[in-house]
């Protein structure tokens, strides 16, 4: 299937979107990662520690991407618009070799998580700002292929 990742275009065969250690995530992770559960042709999967969503659908992937947009944009929303602004962005990650794979043998695949910026106090106040990782929830976009023997 083919995702648009905000402009970026990838050929995947499919995209999990993850919680991992629900007991510790926070609660707009939680939030984000039901956003994506909600949705029709959203395969679950439950492991120990992680829950995963795994979506093969073109479709299933723009609204996914579009409700987790939602939740982050009532976030931004919830601020006291007197003395904080939030914002948020996606980072991206990847771990290949020459050949391909990760550090584990597997197709190299990216990875996106989400960070939070927090800017607290007036305009006569010194810049308080603070960046937020969330860790427990994130995106990812599978590489093509087998492994080769």
């Amino acid at each position: 299937m083919r995702v648009d990742f905000y402009g970026l275009a990838f050929e995947t065969p499919r995209v999990t979107f993850f919680l991992r250690s629900p007991w510790r995530s926070s609660h707009l992770e939680h939030r984000l990662f039901d956003a994506v559960r909600g949705l029709p042709r959203v395969e679950p999967e439950e492991a120990p520690d992680e829950l995963r969503l795994h979506l093969t659908d073109p479709k299933t992937w723009r609204a996914a991407l579009q409700a987790t947009t939602r939740v982050l944009k009532g976030w931004e929303e919830d601020a006291d618009p007197a003395s904080e602004k939030r914002s948020w962005r996606w980072m991206l990650e990847a771990d290949a070799n020459h050949a391909g794979y990760d550090h584990q043998g597997e197709r190299a695949s990216l990875w996106a998580f989400l960070r939070l910026s927090l800017d607290r106090g007036g305009v006569e106040d010194p810049e308080k700002g603070e960046d937020v990782d969330l860790d427990g929830f994130g995106v990812q976009v599978h590489g093509t292929g087998e492994r080769e023997a």
